[in-house]
């Protein structure tokens, strides 16, 4: 009876922690992570998120975060941080580096220290990507592209270790000169700046005064031809009337040119309101006050009284200025 007893209590007992064993091997993967079976320490299987069991003590499981961006601080020392350009200058780059788990297996089993892997890898492609390209470049607009190849070489390098390991983003936060020369190079910008302003407000001014200019001298252009057209009608003018006039000339020579005579005396009195007549054999000299002589036609606009009425004829003024006119050319006849 006792040995009976004996044997149910082991029996229970052993059941009991069967049971716990086996409870103990139930885990649960949570959303955005994996699990990693090992047997005897070697790689068994990858496990999704849920619920899952393991035998304990024959397996055990590594839960890796494929969801978890990490990031890693570069350039935050001397060693770090500076970096030689291809034109044999020295920057001071501070960068950060993004990551994240691409395969879980590679990453327990390929990676020993997964930052400082990341930190060496990424340091060995940045250093190659500034030594490639000038200090201007590097720290003016060039810093995405060589953000973008650094990100590129990294993961290329990590894919040859097989990291398990994929960038996801990496980012210059600041490139510049060392601190020794920084104030120098301060105002080497400046100075760049300045001429880049100059330079933008010469094209404006440019671009303000080259159409006018363009304008002005399309203007003169169409002025200089009208006025060779009018002196080239005027003279042509000139020329015909001259013709005409030595056609005449030839026909009654003493008649053509005392009308030349007394058109031009007639053109030159035009112009003068006072007259001094020489007589030939004479010892007198004649003066015709013309502006005397000769009354001064009234004007009438709309302000004068009368205004509306119907203006005077002028024939009587005509007849008067004529008169001195025949007596000149008696006179001088």
């Amino acid at each position: 009876m006792a040995g009976a007893r004996g044997s149910f209590g082991i029996s229970l007992i052993l059941i009991i922690l069967v049971a716990v064993w086996a409870l103990s091997g139930i885990y649960i993967v949570d959303e955005g992570r994996k699990g990693v079976v090992l047997q005897f320490g070697a790689f068994n299987k990858i496990t999704d998120p849920g619920p899952h069991w393991y035998p304990r003590f024959i397996q055990s499981v590594e839960i890796v975060n494929v969801q978890q961006v990490r990031s890693v601080n570069l350039g935050l020392t001397v060693d770090e941080g500076l970096m030689l350009t291809e034109d044999e200058n020295i920057v001071d780059v501070k960068f950060t580096v993004q990551y994240a788990v691409k395969d879980p297996k590679d990453f327990i089993f390929n990676v020993r220290n997964p930052d400082a892997t990341l930190r060496q890898a990424t340091e060995s492609a940045m250093r190659e990507v500034v030594g490639k390209n000038g200090m201007d470049f590097v720290i003016t607009e060039g810093r995405s592209e060589v953000a973008a190849r650094a990100q590129k070489l990294t993961q290329d390098i990590l894919d040859g270790y097989k990291a398990g390991i994929v960038v996801t983003n990496l980012n210059m936060q600041d490139a510049k000169a060392p601190e020794q020369v920084q104030d120098a190079f301060d105002d080497a910008i400046k100075a760049r700046e300045d001429k880049e302003r100059q330079e933008n407000e010469a094209e404006a001014y440019s671009n303000d005064i080259l159409p006018k200019a363009r304008g002005q001298a399309a203007r003169i252009n169409q002025d200089a031809l009208a006025y060779r057209e009018q002196v080239i009608a005027r003279a042509e003018g000139e020329a015909d009337r001259f013709k005409k006039v030595l056609t005449e000339y030839e026909r009654a020579p003493k008649v053509t040119r005392e009308r030349l005579y007394l058109e031009s005396i007639e053109s030159v009195l035009s112009n003068s309101s006072k007259v001094m007549v020489d007589v030939d054999k004479g010892n007198n000299l004649m003066y015709l006050p013309l502006d005397r002589v000769i009354p001064p036609v009234p004007s009438f606009d709309s302000t004068t009284p009368g205004a509306g009425q119907s203006a005077p004829s002028p024939s009587r003024d005509q007849s008067t200025s004529s008169r001195p006119r025949e007596r000149l050319r008696r006179e001088l006849r």
